[in-house]
């Protein structure tokens, strides 16, 4: 690296020149402690499928209860690794969130994914337990020669965990730094064995801080931001946990609702202001026989997880010129791409940024096992 520029000819990117700050803080303290007071009315997670709801008043509760019973009953520590095999629910936030409160590191897997794939990512990020439910507990391998505590979240013990004290004498508190692991994601295995990368907590709170919220075009009225993709890659993960960082209620969808034009219609039906969505959804939006009044509160759609091409985006932005559309290309490497709003249809042009802790192409670490690092 340039020592005068920041420059890294091997990355091709800029590095701040300042020493990294490490302060010890970890991604749920950074968000829970930016929430405002009195708390937001609005729920923080919303579940399309069934009415549910988890307001922000009991989401920090659950955190605490939950994290003081990993931490007491099963003795989870910093540095631990807990694997979460789970369909998505309301449930899943508070897991993701508990685990981090305890320096311990959370690594989510698809529900999809086959046994074969969870066992690599077993292999991968060695876990001393698992959160799965009844219909994929299944697919968790047999520990060989160790320990692997497994909490089905739909079970009685679970549920006792969620709402049982919150004790702070089971240990003193945990520091957790902001370099310190988070996250390890997996990538979807179409070019090859699944890969998995570390992510940390520094990443987390970038991350949640770099998206901007759509704002309302009402004014004063609530964010609301529909996460039409799946909770466990990268991509799902980070927009999941920013909206805790942002105080919005993130609507989630637990169970099957029609494809890509039935997620259009959950975001018509919640009133989204915003949509974390797939390039299916974005295409089946631009034929369909709704125009922007189907969707009066939509301000802004960010599609990820693939790539959108120019002729399907430029479409969309045909049926739909009130609402902005951006790319963002998240890849568990943390590489991001984003076209913005019309500029994508009229000019088929991107700005490319690269991480800054792995450059977007792998960064340090790797080896044998595949598990590459993002700071």
């Amino acid at each position: 690296m340039d020592s005068t520029s920041g420059f890294c000819p091997a990355t091709r990117t800029l590095r701040s020149l300042r020493p990294p700050e490490d302060a010890p803080v970890s991604f749920p303290s950074f968000a829970l402690s930016r929430l405002p007071s009195p708390l937001p009315a609005h729920p923080a997670f919303a579940d399309a499928s069934t009415g549910a709801e988890l307001s922000f008043a009991v989401l920090p509760a659950r955190v605490r209860s939950l994290a003081a019973a990993l931490r007491g009953a099963l003795g989870v520590a910093k540095g631990n690794v807990a694997l979460v095999l789970a369909p998505p629910s309301l449930d899943v936030p508070v897991v993701y969130l508990a685990v981090l409160s305890l320096g311990a590191t959370v690594s989510s897997v698809s529900p999809l994914s086959t046994a074969t794939d969870v066992a690599r990512a077993v292999g991968l990020c060695n876990p001393s337990v698992v959160f799965a439910t009844a219909a994929t507990v299944g697919k968790v391998p047999a520990p060989a020669g160790r320990k692997l505590t497994v909490i089905l979240l739909d079970s009685p013990q679970f549920e006792s965990f969620l709402h049982g004290q919150e004790s702070g004498e089971d240990g003193p508190a945990v520091e957790v730094r902001q370099s310190d692991v988070a996250a390890i994601n997996y990538s979807s295995g179409t070019t090859g064995r699944t890969k998995a990368v570390a992510q940390s907590h520094r990443r987390l709170i970038a991350s949640a801080l770099q998206f901007r919220s759509a704002q309302p075009r009402t004014p004063g009225g609530p964010v609301v931001t529909l996460l039409g993709v799946p909770m466990s890659p990268s991509y799902g993960f980070h927009m999941l946990m920013r909206g805790v960082l942002k105080a919005e209620t993130t609507v989630v969808v637990t169970a099957p609702c029609g494809g890509a034009a039935g997620m259009a219609s959950v975001a018509a039906m919640c009133r989204a202001t915003q949509m974390f969505v797939a390039p299916p959804v974005v295409v089946a939006m631009a034929p369909g026989g709704v125009g922007q009044e189907g969707f009066p509160d939509l301000v802004r759609i960010d599609c990820g997880g693939a790539p959108l091409s120019t002729v399907a985006a430029s479409a969309f932005q045909e049926r739909f010129p009130g609402i902005e559309l951006s790319l963002v290309y998240l890849l568990p490497a943390c590489r991001k791409v984003f076209l913005a709003n019309r500029r994508l249809s009229r000019r088929g042009t991107a700005t490319e940024g690269a991480c800054r802790g792995c450059g977007g192409v792998g960064g340090r670490g790797g080896g044998r096992r595949e598990l590459r690092w993002c700071g």
